[in-house]
């Protein structure tokens, strides 16, 4: 058995494997794979999404992308704070208009809040930075009564707030060099830590973020400069993303809603199965193109095809990639790029078949005198998913994010899996007509 046998023997178990994967991952809740779903859109799955302007024009040039990441975090904790199932936060860049410089822009889309208004009430409230001291009654509950009971009961108000604090920076310890978190209140938020610190030395003095606590430092001593200083076991990102939620934990730039949309589920279940149908379509009638066109290797370019397509899928599901409309569409087309290789790979080999040389021989140059035009063909699609990607919008970022993929996986397999299954199918020796025959094209026999 020649090597070439050996290889696609491996890559057809390793194809069964991949759609057992796939398979298991979709349809199989009790499966390991079952934590990799799908992540759909809100055109696929229904739901809202809000889009909102953010006004960055009293914030320092250098510190406008520190501002935007912040309020993402601090909107999407707001959001999972009412228990909305994945919803996804992110900044955009509208472009650059003439005379009105980057429109920054935060889109937030809430899969299965169909209701607006409740999606606007979500994310509507200022979150709220705040100080906790650990109640003297925390420490006589159970493990199991602690899990029963709210955080009014463990945590006790103190009145100090963010709206008190001034700032926060990073630093590092002198003799240590850990990273540790430098506060500093204001006048007011000065007396009152004195009174706090004062009077609960050796507590716990938690610090809560939109309700949930971000760190829980003891009170060693009292502080009467209104500065302190949180030390722990923080990485150095650890403590820099502290610093950011302290600095910004109201929000930290306005924003403005400008735009609102809202697709029913059925509306969404429908989006999906016309994308699914119009990718199995494409698929299968490309399918049989091949086959008919191109004969048996037609039959390895469309086993190397279905490689492609769960390679692509796994990708999706592990990057995680959100799949649109557009999204779906981008992977049907880059379902085509993955045919034009085989064409033009084919087309070579048939060349080749014409002067002479024997199918072993037509295969390899073949091969090697489509390799250019795939690599330029695929690159200039790539550099276009690329730009798309960088400068689109949401929707559009999503097709080119899933056409690119497309692409980079469609020639790895038309190069190294249709090369093996193709070996592997040669003739090791005579030739006869019936291998003329299946190694021919169109009209030729």
């Amino acid at each position: 058995m020649s090597k070439h046998r050996i290889y696609s023997l491996i890559l057809l178990i390793v194809l069964v494997f991949f759609g057992y994967v796939v398979y298991s991952s979709q349809f199989n809740k009790d499966s390991f794979f079952a934590r990799f779903p799908f992540k759909l859109g809100l055109d696929l799955n229904g739901g809202t999404q809000l889009v909102y302007k953010a006004d960055v024009s009293r914030i320092e040039s250098g510190s406008v992308d520190d501002s935007m990441d912040s309020l993402r975090d601090v909107i999407e904790r707001r959001v999972n704070i009412f228990g909305v199932s994945e919803p996804i936060v992110q900044v955009e860049n509208a472009g650059v208009v003439a005379g009105s410089g980057t429109e920054h822009r935060l889109i937030v889309e809430l899969p299965g809040i169909t209701d607006i208004d409740k999606a606007i009430a979500l994310i509507g409230q200022t979150p709220l930075l705040e100080f906790r001291l650990v109640s003297d009654s925390a420490s006589k509950f159970t493990q199991e009564e602690l899990q029963t009971k709210s955080i009014d009961d463990i945590f006790l108000q103190t009145g100090l707030t963010g709206s008190l604090l001034s700032h926060a920076q990073l630093e590092f310890q002198q003799t240590t060099q850990e990273p540790a978190v430098a506060l500093t209140f204001n006048k007011e938020g000065k007396d009152l830590f004195a009174k706090i610190t004062r009077e609960n030395v050796g507590k716990a003095l938690a610090i809560f973020l939109d309700g949930a606590p971000i760190s829980t430092p003891v009170i060693r001593e009292e502080i009467t400069d209104g500065q302190a200083q949180i030390s722990g076991s923080f990485t150095p990102d650890q403590a820099k993303t502290l610093v950011r939620d302290l600095n910004y934990g109201a929000l930290p730039v306005p924003i403005e809603l400008i735009g609102t949309e809202s697709v029913g589920a059925s509306l969404g279940k429908e989006a999906l199965f016309a994308g699914l149908r119009a990718g199995l379509w494409g698929f299968l009638l490309v399918t049989i193109f091949l086959i008919i066109w191109y004969r048996l290797p037609g039959l390895m370019a469309s086993i190397s095809l279905i490689m492609y397509v769960l390679i692509s899928l796994l990708l999706f599901k592990l990057i995680p990639v959100t799949l649109t409309a557009a999204g779906v569409a981008g992977f049907v087309l880059s379902i085509g790029m993955a045919v034009d290789a085989n064409v033009l790979i084919f087309e070579r080999m048939k060349e080749e078949l014409k002067k002479g040389k024997n199918v072993s021989e037509s295969i390899k140059e073949g091969f090697l005198r489509a390799w250019l035009s795939i690599r330029d063909s695929n690159i200039s699609s790539i550099i276009t998913a690329i730009v798309l990607f960088w400068l689109g919008t949401a929707s559009v970022k999503g097709f080119a994010l899933t056409f690119g993929i497309g692409v980079v996986v469609s020639m790895f397999t038309a190069i190294t899996v249709s090369r093996t299954f193709l070996f592997a199918v040669s003739p090791e020796r005579g030739e006869g007509k019936l291998s003329k025959f299946l190694f021919s094209n169109g009209l030729h026999f």
